[in-house]
């Protein structure tokens, strides 16, 4: 189940779980849509991967046990071990390479 994290790796914006803006690789290293498309060209920093829209879960159960009352969203704010500049120069490496292909 993903943990729906709270905040941008990198700017440290809140991206609530309703958040249509928060944007995940594979790992589900979490970052925003501006950081995505502005500053990472969609190569995530920590895995070379590249970003999905993350999915919102239901805040009211239509189903039976299945809502974020029932899954809460993690609360632990992540920051991305590498430096912004460090970040900037890794995404502007593999930019060029589909993320299928990388």
């Amino acid at each position: 189940m993903l943990e729906l994290r709270p905040n941008c790796e990198l700017c440290d914006c809140d991206l609530p779980a309703d958040c249509d803006q928060a944007r995940i690789c594979s790992y589900e290293c979490t970052f925003c849509a501006s950081c995505v498309d502005d500053v990472l060209h969609n190569v995530c920093p920590n895995c070379g991967g590249g970003f999905v829209s993350r999915p919102i879960r239901p805040k009211m159960a239509r189903r039976d046990g299945v809502s974020r009352a029932h899954q809460k969203p993690s609360d632990q704010r992540k920051v991305a071990k590498f430096t912004r500049q460090q970040m900037i120069v890794f995404a502007a490496a593999h930019k060029a390479v589909p993320p299928a292909q990388r």
